[in-house]
């Protein structure tokens, strides 16, 4: 018998839950407060601007025609799903690799939800250096990034030994 939900990587999906809420609530405002493309500067360095990205990564595929919006969508469903069956056959008590798995679901969902209810994603961190401005993105991108760094990251760990794996 299956051990309880509750000790295998789904019980860290409370992070993808936050991840989701923060990054939706977040363009819920984006969309109500600013026009489209307007920058609103922070920092020397960073302005919040509402950009609307039809592709992936860097505007990646962005000029396709509209086919992307389902191949991006199948992609973010398919990869979350995949990550939860990992988390559910793995322990609670892998921490690193869970806690990537769960950015990267919250992240790929925040985005997915986008493309299916507007067509693109909202995006609005705009970083840039004199006139040279990084691709605007969103708190779902960086859970991604994130969630993709600690994955391999965590490739570079040691193995722990069996014994102690055994306890």
């Amino acid at each position: 018998m299956k051990a309880p939900i509750c000790s295998t990587g789904l019980r860290w999906l409370w992070l993808t839950i936050v991840i989701i809420v923060a990054d939706l609530g977040i363009k819920q405002l984006v969309l109500k407060d600013l026009n489209l493309y307007e920058p609103h500067p922070v920092m020397p360095f960073f302005n919040i601007m509402y950009a609307q990205n039809f592709g992936a990564a860097f505007s990646f595929l962005a000029d396709e025609g509209g086919w992307q919006r389902w191949f991006f969508a199948g992609i973010a469903v398919g990869i979350s799903i995949i990550l939860m069956v990992m988390m559910y056959r793995q322990s609670a008590q892998k921490r690193l690799s869970n806690i990537a798995y769960a950015l990267i679901i919250g992240g790929a969902i925040g985005n997915l939800s986008d493309r299916l209810v507007h067509g693109f994603v909202v995006d609005y961190l705009d970083f840039y250096v004199g006139n040279w401005h990084w691709p605007t993105f969103n708190l779902a991108d960086m859970a991604i990034c994130i969630g993709a760094a600690l994955v391999i990251f965590e490739g570079f760990l040691p193995d722990k030994p069996k014994q102690e794996k055994a306890k």
